[in-house]
């Protein structure tokens, strides 16, 4: 099956839209979908003050008004509510093509992955020099605490199975959503994959807040590694302690050597090694936790597997 021409296939998937003033795209986005007979459309809708509800529900969209404030908040309630087995999630500001929901589907039919990534930079991509450069930072940051290449993990364009949300547990409210769905796929081993797709310039002025939302998402970032990286994150912060050991180590000896004695010098680079090395294997004993949770639940999965194939057998 070269396309998803399947009516059955199509039946499964449910295309979630968040929106917040999007009236001069929403219904276009609604309508592309419909045209490639995607009948199943939620829009999860922040509290616009323009008419994106109206022209949503006039386009024949399913239209639910999000409790609260922030994407994440809208995203986290809308999964609660789809029970399709497919979800395809995307901005309604019109900076991603619909026809392009087949590539985004296509590695969860063939079955290669559970949540597919919809890279904005595979065709270049409408950005501005400062968020190119801020994108390749985060997702640079990203593959250096987690140990996986992804390009593009704050894409707004992104289709994940039901299967795969259930695994994952998400609590940012905000654009930080997008960092915290691909953190999660990698610590709970759910295949990820990332397709090129098509990024137009955005109608209207955008809600991304270039510092602020940034440097929430480095935070997070940050805090998803101390938790699920240790080795990592403590081991950057033991070799910066050890690194100034050695430096001020370095001054010590050579003063030693001109006669020149520094105690308090010598003190303070005992001090800084040792914390160094405390940090290195905190890092260590840290990353063995980890590993020794993800044995547990590789197990309780199999164990859980095997108890439904018994069952199924019966």
């Amino acid at each position: 099956m070269s396309k998803l021409d399947n009516a059955m296939k199509k039946e499964e998937v449910c295309i979630l839209i968040p929106t917040l003033n999007e009236e001069e795209t929403i219904g276009e986005v609604i309508r592309e979908f419909k045209d490639n007979g995607f009948e199943n459309i939620f829009v999860i809708d922040g509290n616009s003050t323009d008419s994106t509800r109206e022209i949503a529900r006039r386009e024949g969209a399913r239209v639910e008004v999000q409790r609260g404030k922030g994407k994440g908040i809208a995203v986290r309630q809308a999964f609660e509510r789809i029970e399709k087995d497919v979800i395809v999630l995307i901005d309604g500001d019109g900076t991603y093509l619909p026809s392009e929901v087949d590539t985004l589907l296509r590695p969860i039919i063939d079955g290669e992955a559970d949540h597919v990534i919809g890279n904005r930079f595979g065709f270049g991509g409408a950005f501005t020099p400062s968020h190119r450069v801020g994108n390749w930072a985060l997702n640079r940051a990203f593959g250096l605490c987690y140990r996986v290449k992804l390009r593009d993990i704050l894409s707004g364009y992104r289709a994940l199975t039901k299967d795969c949300l259930r695994k994952m547990i998400l609590m940012k409210e905000g654009f930080e959503i997008e960092t915290e769905m691909a953190v999660e796929s990698v610590k709970r081993g759910i295949r990820i994959k990332e397709v090129p797709i098509t990024y137009k310039k955005r109608i209207g002025v955008s809600k991304l807040n270039f510092m602020r939302d940034g440097l929430s998402i480095f935070y997070t970032l940050y805090v998803f590694a101390r938790l699920y990286n240790p080795i990592f994150f403590f081991g950057i912060i033991g070799l910066l302690f050890i690194a100034v050991g050695i430096i001020s180590g370095s001054y010590v000896v050579i003063e030693w050597s001109k006669g020149i004695t520094h105690v308090l010098l010598t003190v303070f680079t005992s001090l800084m090694i040792i914390a160094g090395v405390q940090f290195i294997i905190f890092g260590i004993l840290g990353d063995l936790l980890v590993t020794l949770q993800k044995d547990a639940i590789a197990v309780l999965k199999r164990d859980r597997g095997s108890e439904k194939d018994r069952r199924s057998n019966k």
